[in-house]
């Protein structure tokens, strides 16, 4: 079991306490996974766009400035 704090004294979670913080570090842990597959893809997809601009022609300059 976990412990938990209120106002300062210190005891074991109950288990419907146990069970909504178990839940919650499930979806936070899917959260943060789905967040990085996101972050993962729009980096790529930055890149693959960069690379079709500079194969028309634009200067690394102009690329930026978009």
């Amino acid at each position: 079991m976990t412990r938990t704090n209120d106002n300062g004294t210190d005891r074991d979670m109950t288990a419907t306490e146990q069970k909504v913080f178990d839940t919650g570090l499930v979806e936070a842990t899917a959260q943060t996974a789905a967040d990085d597959k996101a972050a993962t893809a729009q980096a790529a997809a930055k890149k693959s766009a960069e690379k079709k601009l500079a194969a028309l022609g634009l200067t690394a300059d102009e690329i930026a400035a978009l």
